[in-house]
């Protein structure tokens, strides 16, 4: 079984209460124009006329070199996490990068494709079922922005 993992609680929490974003800055407050503004916490597309955070998030634990940064969107007020073994609604171009990363938060080479979006769970599983590969991203296919984290169960 795949768990579709959002960013933590308590990391979305810091920056919506104005905590720094991974490159020390503020987050960015926005409105949302409806349009293809991914929440990578409770996993929905953020309503038209809905506040929205946009910052830098790098979805490791420490520093290193495939440790990426780049930029996300968060609603702008508390949301629940979302999180399950459906595909999230945030999840809603026609493909994505699928690519596994080891313990060690290091990319496994020979993981990494463009999936369409409907084949996700089927190749995270398999993925996730070669040797050292201990969670998976799913990225934007045009620009690598991280969405979402798979694992096991």
């Amino acid at each position: 079984m795949l768990r579709f993992v959002p960013i933590p609680t308590e990391i979305v929490r810091a920056y919506q209460a104005g905590g720094v974003d991974s490159y020390g800055l503020l987050p960015e407050r926005r409105v949302s124009d409806g349009d293809g503004n991914p929440c990578r916490h409770c996993l929905r597309m953020i309503p038209e006329g809905a506040g929205m955070l946009v910052l830098a998030h790098r979805p490791f634990g420490a520093l290193q070199p495939y440790a990426e940064t780049g930029p996300i969107f968060l609603c702008a007020d508390a949301c629940e996490a979302g999180g399950r073994a459906e595909v999230p609604e945030i999840l809603a171009s026609p493909d994505y990068i699928v690519r596994g990363y080891g313990a060690d938060e290091r990319i496994v080479y020979g993981t990494g494709g463009v999936v369409a979006t409907g084949d996700i769970p089927a190749r995270a599983a398999e993925v996730l079922g070669m040797p050292g590969v201990a969670f998976v991203h799913v990225r934007s296919a045009r620009n690598n922005c991280f969405q979402v984290r798979l694992e096991r169960g």
